[in-house]
């Protein structure tokens, strides 16, 4: 388990390399306003506590192609068993970038459906200009009157996914799902989609 040091020293080393506060958030898996609480607590002791946030390192998963196979084949099933796949059909499997491609790609294969890649908006590099907005990659599928589903790793504050099905809506998608393998926000719903993951983190105080 990483200690709150391991973590200021992460996202230090990661912002000395260039990515901008949404990378990081990905790499670390954390909120965006934990990078930032991170980021100002790094060069100074401070005992303020921080955001309530986990840190999710999945990374024992992500290097073994072997393990994300069954680990992919683990959500497929449980997408199968919850959504009732065989009679409604999945056309598109829409995977968020980074992290959640390697689980997308395999997930699509097991569900014989095309492949989608979204870009959310935080892993532009040019975020400051609030102009900047997520887009799906030209060299994947379309998803215009198609039946989808969205594959991320993590559900931390939930924005992320909230971007991608406006944007999905906004280019006639058919999203019947999101699933991811673990849900720190413990929600069923985000933006009126359903949720499913493989691990489910519920607060208790």
């Amino acid at each position: 388990m990483k200690n709150i040091e391991t973590l200021m020293k992460k996202a230090s080393e990661l912002k000395a390399e260039g990515l901008v506060e949404g990378q990081i958030s990905e790499e670390l898996n954390i909120s965006s306003e934990t990078v930032t609480w991170l980021l100002t607590h790094a060069e100074k002791a401070s005992t303020a506590p921080g955001p309530k946030d986990i840190s999710v390192d999945w990374s024992i998963i992500g290097k073994s192609a072997f393990r994300l196979s069954h680990i992919s084949q683990a959500l497929s099933d449980v997408i199968y068993e919850t959504m009732d796949v065989n009679d409604r059909g999945v056309d598109v499997v829409v995977g968020i970038a980074l992290s959640g491609l390697p689980l997308a790609s395999m997930v699509a294969n097991d569900l014989a459906a095309d492949l989608a890649v979204y870009t959310p908006s935080k892993q532009m590099l040019a975020l400051e200009s609030k102009k900047v907005r997520g887009n799906l990659s030209s060299n994947f599928s379309d998803v215009k009157d198609k039946d989808c589903i969205i594959i991320d790793d993590v559900i931390t504050s939930g924005r992320t996914l909230e971007e991608t099905v406006e944007y999905l809506d906004e280019h006639g998608a058919n999203i019947n799902a999101i699933a991811v393998l673990i849900d720190k926000k413990g929600t069923d719903e985000i933006a009126g989609v359903p949720v499913v993951s493989l691990l489910k983190v519920i607060r208790v105080n």
